[in-house]
């Protein structure tokens, strides 16, 4: 088993920066990283792996890199578009950052397919996922999330870009009941530790081709899943699950900005129907300083909490205006339930990641509109326009990437990555550039 303070030992050794630490001592994965995930080494000291070419497989690609074996840390000589042609690519083996910063503009693009977490200690960060509906028959099965974690733990996703899933766009995921009987052995087999943060989740695709028909969903936090943190992130246009969590979850939404959610908001659920004979448990959330705006897609009796199932739920939630497009505030709760679940009120989170502080509500619009997303500093045509439509209460909920201008065309660009430019611990360029 590799040693992660071992691993975090070499960085230093072979000369990187000195990282912030957390209250333990352990060093952050790269100044700024949060929740309980924050510690993640990522491929911190392994080998360098760099992507040379835009195909889809071989030498140089990133499925390859991404599938490789060790720690590594995955930088790129090449920027553009990814085709995946229809097939995702699964990460299997751990202690991985994948550091799309690195790339020449206009940055890194995937279509036509997303990334799949199913193992431990991951950072990925800069990097653009637009799976689209590819032109597939509506309601045909082509069902596509654009990065999901699978039974994951100590994961980061950090100012990356997701729009055009026919799934969810970002989410943690993994088996409900595995490992016993007992919920601590369900929640060692599920993910957990998982950080998503100043993220643009936009334009989940509604009535495409996933095989239920309307499926616009933004964030799943599968049940069971535990340390949990969302924070930082802008929800645009899409339908449902703006966040939505499942049975026994636990978790914190943080400073989030949701603008125009469809027919839900955020959204806890246990459904009985499958958890069959297993004992439900108490979901725990904290909800705290997110910020919600109505748009054209938006019910207009649309709650800004909805309690959905026969689960009960332990919630703290603080500081989250939310109003509909015409400044009507929203109900801050709503139940739908056959069994009335009993929802406790807390006056203190009862989940927070160590040295986390959330920010007022009224800091979050300005904090995240200038930081979420893959290249702040050089926005692609899409984030550019989601960003102007929550800023002028415009855009709306689609079913087809083709309605908004389809699978970015962009030349290849090529730049050489020199070692030295760069602190390898962090991944942070030394002379302060962005990228």
């Amino acid at each position: 088993m590799i040693d992660r303070r071992r691993l975090m030992l070499t960085a230093v050794a072979v000369g990187a920066l000195p990282l912030p630490v957390l209250a333990e001592g352990e060093a952050l994965a790269f100044p700024g990283a949060l929740g309980w995930a924050a510690s993640t080494p990522g491929g911190r000291g392994g080998r360098i792996i760099r992507v040379t070419t835009l195909a889809d497989e071989g030498e140089g690609s990133l499925r390859a890199a991404l599938e490789a074996e060790g720690p590594r840390i995955v930088v790129f000589e090449v920027g553009g578009v990814i085709d995946l042609q229809r097939r995702d690519i699964r990460v299997a083996n751990p202690f991985l950052t994948l550091a799309g910063q690195t790339a020449p503009e206009p940055g890194i693009t995937l279509i036509r397919g997303g990334i799949s977490l199913r193992t431990h200690d991951v950072i990925v960060r800069h990097v653009r996922i637009r799976p689209g509906a590819d032109g597939a028959a509506a309601k045909s099965g082509w069902e596509v999330d654009g990065l999901t974690t699978s039974g994951a733990h100590d994961v980061i996703v950090d100012q990356c870009s997701f729009s055009w899933a026919t799934d969810e766009n970002l989410s943690a995921s993994g088996p409900r009941f595995d490992g016993g009987d007992r919920v601590e052995q369900w929640r060692t087999h599920t993910s957990r530790r998982i950080t998503f943060s100043r993220n643009i989740v936009s334009e989940g695709l509604s009535n495409a081709s996933h095989v239920k028909g309307e499926h616009s969903k933004g964030t799943l936090i599968h049940d069971n899943a535990t340390q949990v943190l969302i924070v930082g992130n802008l929800y645009a246009h899409d339908h449902e699950r703006n966040q939505l969590f499942k049975g026994g979850v636990h978790a914190v939404s943080a400073n989030n900005l949701i603008y125009n959610p469809g027919n839900r908001c955020m959204h806890y659920a246990l459904n009985a129907s499958e958890w069959g004979d297993h004992p439900w448990e108490v979901g725990q959330l904290s909800i705290v300083g997110n910020v919600t705006r109505g748009g054209p897609s938006t019910r207009a009796d649309l709650p800004f909490l909805i309690v959905e199932g026969q689960g009960d739920l332990d919630l703290y939630a603080h500081d989250n205006p939310a109003q509909h497009a015409g400044g009507r505030t929203m109900q801050e709760l709503g139940v739908i339930s056959d069994r009335e679940p009993k929802i406790r009120r807390l006056s203190t989170s009862p989940h927070w990641p160590v040295g986390f502080r959330a920010r007022a509500s009224s800091e979050v619009e300005a904090w995240v509109m200038a930081e979420a997303g893959a290249r702040p500093w050089a926005r692609d045509a899409v984030d550019r326009r989601i960003l102007e439509e929550v800023r002028t209460g415009t855009g709306r909920i689609i079913d087809d990437e083709r309605e908004v201008g389809g699978y970015p065309v962009v030349g290849e660009t090529r730049r050489l990555f020199v070692e030295a430019d760069w602190d390898l611990a962090s991944l942070i360029r030394k002379d302060g550039g962005p990228s």
